[in-house]
This record gives C-alpha cells, sequence and structure tokens, in this order.
C-alpha cells in the first residue's frame, strides 16, 4: 500500500496521472528549517517529518511518501506567503530573474527510509506591479512556496524552466517512479 503524506492536491493529480493507487494521509509536522540547512537538505528535512508523521500508525508494509518544495533565490529560501504583501514582495524578488525550486522526497516503509531532492531552475519575465496586484488578487499565490503556481495562472509569469516541470508542481515524477520501483511499488495495471 501507497501512502502520500500531504493534502496538496498537486502532488495527489501527480500520483494518479501516474497511474497509482494510494490513500492521503495529510502529515502535520513541523516545517521549521534549522539554521545553516541548505534547500536540498532542507526539502529532504520536511519531507521526511511528514513521512514519519504520517506512518505512525500505518502498516508495517506500507510505503509512505512524503513531500517538500521551497522556492530559492540568491540562497534565501520563499516558503509560503503569510498574507498578500508579502506575496507582492516575493513576485517583485523574483520578477525578471531565474530562482530554483528545490522538491524533496522521503520514502518510509518500517524501518527503512530513502530521501532525495530535485532542483528546477525557472526564469520569470520582468512583472510590472499591476501584473502582480492582479495575480494576487486572484488567491493563488497564497497557499505556494514562492507566491506562485506554475501549473496554474502562474504559469503566465514563467519565461522558462530548466529541468523537472514536477520538480516545480510539488513532485518530481520521472525520479518519484524510479524510487518507487526500486521498492516494489508500481502502478496499478490498465
Amino acid at each position: 500500500m501507497l501512502i502520500l503524506a500531504s493534502q496538496s492536491p498537486r502532488r495527489r493529480e501527480i500520483l494518479q496521472m501516474l497511474g497509482y493507487e494510494f490513500q492521503c494521509r495529510p502529515a502535520h509536522a513541523d516545517e521549521t528549517i534549522p539554521a545553516g540547512v541548505g534547500p536540498g537538505e532542507a526539502v529532504e528535512l520536511l519531507a521526511a517529518r511528514k513521512a514519519r508523521a504520517a506512518a505512525e500508525d500505518a502498516a508495517a508494509d506500507a510505503v509512505v511518501l512524503g513531500s517538500d518544495t521551497v522556492v530559492v533565490l540568491d540562497g534565501r529560501i520563499l516558503g509560503k506567503p503569510a498574507d498578500e504583501a508579502q506575496a507582492a514582495a516575493m513576485l517583485r524578488s523574483l520578477s525578471g530573474r531565474t530562482h530554483q525550486v528545490y522538491t524533496g522526497v522521503a520514502l518510509l516503509r518500517g524501518g527503512d527510509a530513502r530521501c532525495f531532492h530535485q532542483c528546477t531552475e525557472v526564469t520569470f519575465y520582468p512583472l510590472t506591479a499591476a501584473e502582480i496586484a492582479a495575480y494576487v488578487a486572484t488567491g493563488e499565490p497564497m497557499d505556494k512556496a514562492g507566491a506562485y503556481g506554475i501549473q496554474g495562472k502562474g504559469s503566465a509569469l514563467v519565461e522558462g524552466i530548466r529541468g523537472d516541470f514536477f520538480t516545480v508542481v510539488g513532485l518530481p515524477a520521472g525520479r518519484t517512479v524510479r524510487a518507487l520501483r526500486e521498492w516494489g511499488v508500481l502502478p496499478a495495471a490498465r
């Protein structure tokens, strides 16, 4: 059995698209990143915390998948905005620039664990104040790392990407499939 330790509709959609059968078990875990931890290590740590929280009452043979995503600009991690003003400030800082999106994945089964992360570069078009205000007014930025969703209206902000698109959405599809396969978890036969 595969358990997704997330309430993210995007991660759920990616696993469904890939053909997996799974249960969702949203995990409530500490999302504090210790000082001095780099973004790759941070997303792996947060993904593992979520997976462990969801695994507490799971069957011993269940595979629990946790994931976490952060946006990084100039070495600084941008999480989810606290309010519209912070969302607008994040978007202004990303305007016309290239940033990195890191997604970490943790797989747990019994006492075994495997963590990895993937990084994708995203370049934004230069954004006007009106474009930023209009996007923030949609409400889409409010629950997303870096204050944008590449799979939604935020796609209009993006000039280009280098790397795995699904890493930016919240779950690196190809690498996750390979990791699950190594643990004997395969998509449902169709």
